[in-house]
């Protein structure tokens, strides 16, 4: 497939998945008695609502991974505010799962109810079209699983870390809030750049993958 092409389908996936994401960071904050979403105008998947210039480039970049502007939440309205951030946080990565899961059922259905006519099909000029369209949903479910499970790591600012926070003890809160504000960045970024980003978060991907769609 040539990178234009490529561009061309990633695009559309990437700016829902990350929508999604971030939507669903807010509706579960808002949920949760949190208005603070809703009056900032994130309840929506306008995705220019939610894109941070400088995640987008990383994503199209590295094509796995990257991230969104985050949700603003306020805490002090939850009734637990640790177990509503841990709540909050687990909505996104969940999301991309999901959207994992829809994207396979499609490209598995394509393939159903094409391959009995896809003879047809192909004298009829349209076998380009669906391999186009399932080489789309493979995308789709590759970048989902990857942001899924990036954004599960437990650094900081990714969700893992506040998963992680609601699921330790408190007393070790202050050993992940070291990692809060550039240092969490930084780590990711030589992790991203040296490779172990992906051979961390690569044989999930890849083992999920074979679980949805081989």
């Amino acid at each position: 497939m040539s990178t234009i092409l490529e561009l061309l389908l990633l695009i559309p996936v990437l700016l829902f998945s990350l929508s999604l994401h971030e939507f669903s960071h807010g509706y579960v904050s808002y949920k949760l008695g949190d208005p603070t979403p809703k009056n900032q105008g994130r309840l929506t998947l306008n995705p220019l609502a939610h894109l941070d210039p400088m995640g987008s480039i990383v994503l199209l970049i590295t094509r796995r991974f990257g991230w969104a502007k985050p949700v603003p939440i306020n805490p002090n309205y939850y009734q637990n505010p640790r177990r509503g951030i841990m709540l909050v946080s687990l909505a996104g990565p969940f999301a991309n799962f999901f959207l994992a899961a829809v994207f396979a059922l499609s490209a598995r259905g394509l393939v159903f109810f094409s391959s009995a006519g896809l003879y047809q099909l192909q004298q009829a000029g349209f076998g380009n079209l669906v391999q186009t369209i399932f080489v789309f949903f493979q995308l789709a479910v590759t970048i989902n699983l990857a942001l899924g499970f990036f954004n599960l790591l437990p650094i900081p600012p990714l969700d893992g870390s506040k998963i992680l926070m609601g699921i330790l003890p408190q007393s070790f809160d202050k050993y992940i809030r070291k990692l809060e504000g550039p240092y969490g960045m930084v780590l990711l970024l030589v992790l991203a750049y040296t490779g172990i980003l992906w051979s961390i978060i690569g044989p999930l991907v890849r083992t999920a993958y074979g679980i949805l769609l081989l």
